[in-house]
C-alpha cells in the first residue's frame, strides 16, 4: 500500500516504493522521484534501477541520492536542492520509512535560507519529528 505523506505543495515523502507503484504516483500528480535509499539495505527491497526504469518509462524524472546510516553530506544536501529546483512540479522522495527523505528535504531547504521553525512544523505535519535535526539545519543554514 502506497503511503504518501505530503510535506507541502512541492514535496511529499514515502516509505519504500516499488516499480508497480509508479502509475499511481504519476496519477497523483508527481513529476519526479528522489530515491534516498541505498540498494541492498534490506533483503527483498526493489532495486533503484528497477524503480528508475519504471519512473522514466512513465515520463517521471528520477534522481538517486542514497543516504546511509552514516548521515548526511553537503553534497547530498546540494543534490536534493538541485533535484527539487529542477523538478518543475511535485516531487516524491522515498527511503525505508520516509524519515531520511524528510530530513534531507529539511536540510536542503535550510541551506537555501528557509525558516527552520516552519520546516520543523511541516515535517511534524507529515508525521516526522525534526527536533533532533535542528542543530544540523542551523549549521547548513549558516553555510548556505
Amino acid at each position: 500500500m502506497l503511503d504518501i505523506r505530503p510535506i507541502d505543495a512541492t514535496i511529499s515523502v514515502a516509505p519504500q516504493i516499488a516499480p508497480e507503484d509508479i502509475a499511481a504516483i504519476k496519477a497523483a500528480g508527481f513529476v519526479a522521484i528522489v530515491n534516498n535509499r541505498p540498494d541492498d539495505e534490506e533483503g527483498g527491497q526493489p532495486s533503484g534501477d528497477a524503480i528508475r526504469t519504471a519512473a522514466e518509462d512513465a515520463g517521471l524524472a528520477y534522481t538517486a541520492i542514497p543516504i546511509t546510516h552514516a548521515g548526511f553530506s553537503q553534497a547530498q544536501v546540494v543534490a536534493m536542492s538541485e533535484a527539487l529546483a529542477n523538478a518543475n512540479g511535485p516531487v516524491l522522495a522515498f527511503c525505508r520509512s520516509g524519515t531520511r527523505s524528510c530530513n534531507l528535504w529539511a536540510l536542503a531547504q535550510a541551506s537555501l535560507g528557509a525558516d527552520r521553525d516552519e520546516l520543523t512544523a511541516k515535517g511534524a505535519g507529515a508525521g516526522y519529528n525534526l527536533t533532533n535535526l535542528r542543530p544540523l539545519m542551523d549549521a547548513v543554514a549558516q553555510q548556505g
